[in-house]
């Protein structure tokens, strides 16, 4: 299959013309740590040895959600030579629960003191100047492209939760942020966690390896139960609940489509060796999720993305209760079908001709593991062009849902559609429409 990428997919290497220089509205992007290009983040790594002792490894989390403190946690047993060392979040409550429970796990490896923690929607800047090695990036996804900016250009190594961009500026930034990290020799690992599982990376390896065939057809279904909404607390202004329910608004989360599925797209684009589609057709809605707090987003979309040589992904997600749940990966080929979520394959009249035997660890520590180990060795992991490409392909989506157009490539990623607000600020806010596919324009 002709791909739509360079020799370098995967290893960060942008197989698309150069991106356009773009950035997020000038808030709170000076970090004071704008390093030049060519510095290394891997001096402290290299010199590890010298004193017969691996050097500790501090860490910053930047949001301290659920999903943020099992990173920290993860980061933790990773390496015993780290230490937990700064924290950062818009909410202080949320900080200080994700604080005690990784104290009450980890009493000796937490160093933050008041001094090192840090809230508000610039706290991310003063954690990443504090005195730290790594970054974990678990923010709500809207503000991904932002911080890890600020984080490469101060030469951290870095730990960056899915999906990297709800809209194609902030994807554009990351390609840049991915380049920068890449000449800098900094580590850059992915929360797209099916990447560090064993049993689907030998699946995918065998379909890469012609074991199924040639791809014609994949599907990809992510149907789950009712998530999400936060009833209103009249004592929040409009923006601290927005942020507080961040998953229910398209310009913090990029909708259920973007914030969820990015883990099935991303399957689909690692078996066609990380391509870009070449288009998008889709339709969505909102059904039962539509009261206000709910915000913005659909309880459903249905995507197809045609990509070259008339291979076809058909892509479903639906968050509603009561309804069936599927999770599933189907990548259908000449010759047969692999199951990813199965791990095994079968040919065309339906025999089992292989399935995944050996070890699985538990992907979440895996992907620490190896960034952390990466880091100790000096051989930079960048997982930035597969990450950044599959957000896309995710937005993409929803920009096909949303409008009702079929969408193609070099429109998605040529979108002047900036999601970001007027201002960060604890104040009033205005309150996002929900998208009417036929209505809303395709920007």
């Amino acid at each position: 299959m002709k791909k739509r990428q360079s020799e370098m997919a995967g290893k960060g290497g942008n197989p698309m013309r150069a991106a356009k220089g773009t950035s997020r509205r000038d808030f709170l992007r000076t970090t004071g740590a704008a390093a030049a290009i060519g510095m290394t983040g891997l001096s402290l790594a290299r010199g590890a040895h010298a004193a017969g002792e691996d050097p500790v490894l501090k860490i910053a989390l930047i949001g301290c959600g659920g999903r943020g403190t099992g990173a920290a946690a993860n980061a933790m047993d990773a390496d015993p030579r780290t230490r937990l060392t700064a924290m950062a979040d818009a909410f202080e409550d949320r900080l200080n629960s994700s604080l005690a429970a990784l104290k009450e796990k980890y009493a000796d490896r937490v160093d933050v003191t008041p001094d090192t923690t840090f809230v508000g929607l610039d706290a991310y800047v003063k954690a990443i100047q504090s005195d730290v090695d790594v970054v974990l990036l678990c923010e709500p996804p809207h503000f991904r492209p932002m911080h890890l900016r600020a984080a490469v250009d101060a030469g951290k190594h870095i730990f960056c939760e899915k999906p990297v961009a709800v809209d194609a500026p902030g994807y554009r930034s990351v390609l840049e942020s991915t380049e920068i990290a890449k000449q800098k020799g900094l580590s850059l690992v992915s929360g797209l966690c099916w990447r560090y599982h064993n049993a689907t990376r030998e699946t995918v390896q065998r379909i890469q390896d012609g074991a199924i065939g040639d791809i014609v057809t994949i599907q990809e279904t992510y149907n789950t139960g009712h998530i999400g909404g936060r009833p209103r607390d009249p004592a929040l202004t409009e923006m601290q609940f927005q942020v507080r329910n961040w998953y229910c608004f398209t310009w913090l989360s990029g909708d259920h489509n973007v914030e969820q599925h990015v883990h099935s797209l991303d399957k689909a684009a690692w078996a066609l060796r990380d391509a870009s589609p070449v288009s998008a057709t889709g339709l969505g809605g909102r059904q039962v999720r539509v009261q206000p707090e709910y915000g913005n987003i659909y309880d459903h979309h249905a995507v197809v993305y045609q990509f070259d040589h008339g291979v076809k992904v058909f892509s479903f997600c639906r968050q509603q209760a009561g309804c069936s749940i599927d999770v599933s990966d189907y990548v259908m080929g000449t010759l047969g079908t692999a199951d990813l979520m199965r791990h095994e394959i079968v040919d065309r009249s339906g025999k089992r001709i292989w399935k995944y035997e050996g070890p699985t660890p538990n992907m979440y520590q895996q992907e620490h593991d190896e960034l952390f180990a990466a880091i100790r060795s000096g051989n930079p992991i960048n997982n930035g062009w597969y990450m950044a490409n599959s957000s896309m392909i995710a937005i993409m989506g929803r920009m096909a849902t949303y409008t009702g157009q079929t969408i193609s490539w070099e429109e998605a990623v040529d979108s002047k559609e900036d999601l970001t607000p007027a201002a960060y600020e604890w104040g009033p806010a205005p309150t996002p429409t929900v998208a009417m596919p036929g209505i809303t324009q395709f920007a």
